[in-house]
């Protein structure tokens, strides 16, 4: 099984490396793919260029076993639709399950994604949770797909899975803040993007 972890990585974090650790272990997955998006559809314009949150991405990754970062999104050309994204994987992996991860938050939203009901077709969808976080009521849609049943997800594509996970509180927004107010934000994230940070004068 291969995982697909996106974001902004404006800048990586702790939060978004941890949680990709634990579902990579959670799951057993063969390797969990980190894929920077270019243009987000639904957020603001990053802050740092795409070529370097992709840098600071492979800083943060380097030496990690059975973690990739994927820079697809970044090569196209135009917004970033994970409609292209699953699409591509899944004529790379013709024979792999892919589970694609994504927040609470981002899944209330998700009827609202390009050509959302497609994306089952491609891959499952497996909504990250906290305990005791508030989840708008499931569709006959979304119930038909609902599994508990983990080994479903051997499958190739087609099945919503709730995962809890220990997400920790760390927030890009919260570390630019840091950085603009002069505050030090090490320790949530690695030494090394930090540094790379402080090097290009990113975020001030």
């Amino acid at each position: 099984m291969i995982g697909i972890f996106g974001g902004t990585f404006d800048p990586v974090h702790y939060g978004h490396l941890r949680s990709a650790l634990e579902l990579k272990e959670l799951f057993e997955l063969d390797h969990i793919r980190l894929i920077p998006c270019a243009q987000p559809v639904h957020r603001d314009e990053p802050s740092a260029t795409a070529a370097q949150r992709l840098e600071m991405l492979q800083i943060a990754l380097e030496n990690q076993p059975n973690f990739v970062v994927d820079a697809q999104e970044l090569e196209r050309s135009g917004g970033s639709y994970t409609f292209h994204t699953l699409e591509k994987l899944r004529f790379d992996y013709p024979n792999e399950p892919l589970l694609l991860f994504i927040g609470r938050d981002a899944f209330n939203e998700f009827t609202t994604w390009f050509r959302w009901r497609e994306l089952f077709n491609f891959a499952h969808i497996v909504v990250i949770t906290r305990p005791n976080s508030a989840l708008n009521p499931l569709d006959e849609f979304f119930k038909s797909r609902l599994t508990n049943d983990k080994s479903q997800l051997k499958q190739l594509a087609g099945r919503l899975f709730f995962q809890e996970i220990t997400q920790l509180a760390i927030s890009a927004t919260a570390i630019r803040g840091m950085i603009a107010t002069k505050q030090n934000p090490r320790f949530l994230l690695p030494d090394a993007v930090l540094d790379y940070i402080f090097k290009h004068q990113l975020y001030f």
